[in-house]
């Protein structure tokens, strides 16, 4: 599996057979492909904070690959009003490498700002909500709520109110 993990609130303790130790933030994105085996850990590494992520799991395009762990921190800056690649396939505009076809975008939205994306043909997107409310091609979505975007030329995100939320873009599977 690539299993991506992006953090909301708290701080995730990660540990992995691969010698990896690290703490992730918010902000931060941890992609950690299993491929052939990999033994790991995950905790909240405060006992007085609560703890609040994202885990999302896709299949690799290849098989029995060799295990990897990547890192890194996208500042509120380069998300807020706008949505930031934080996951390629060619690790494009310093996003983490995932061996599929498949982007992932992180943003903030609040008040007026408004962001866009643009979908091919035959690709299609799934929002997630992780904090606040949004609309999303004027659909109002709140905390923890998702929308699969199929037959969209476009997917506006606009009118949030202190809204976190990531955005897969993704080939269509009929």
């Amino acid at each position: 599996m690539e299993i991506v993990t992006y953090l909301l609130e708290g701080e995730l303790e990660h540990k992995d057979s691969m010698g990896n130790g690290s703490r992730i933030r918010p902000g931060e994105v941890q992609l950690m492909s299993a491929g052939t085996g990999v033994l790991h850990s995950e905790y909240n590494a405060s006992r007085e904070r609560l703890l609040h992520f994202l885990q999302m799991w896709v299949l690799p395009a290849e098989r029995a690959a060799k295990p990897r762990y990547e890192q890194k921190g996208f500042p509120a800056a380069e998300r807020r009003g706008r949505l930031r690649l934080v996951v390629s396939p060619d690790g494009a505009n310093g996003s983490l490498t995932i061996g599929q076809d498949a982007r992932l975008y992180a943003g903030l939205l609040d008040g007026a700002e408004r962001t866009e994306l643009a979908l091919a043909p035959a690709r299609v997107a799934w929002l997630h909500v992780g904090l606040g409310k949004l609309h999303a091609n004027g659909e109002h979505l709140g905390p923890g709520d998702g929308a699969a975007i199929l037959d969209e030329k476009q997917l506006v995100l606009e009118r949030g109110e202190r809204a976190e939320f990531v955005v897969w873009e993704l080939p269509r599977h009929d």
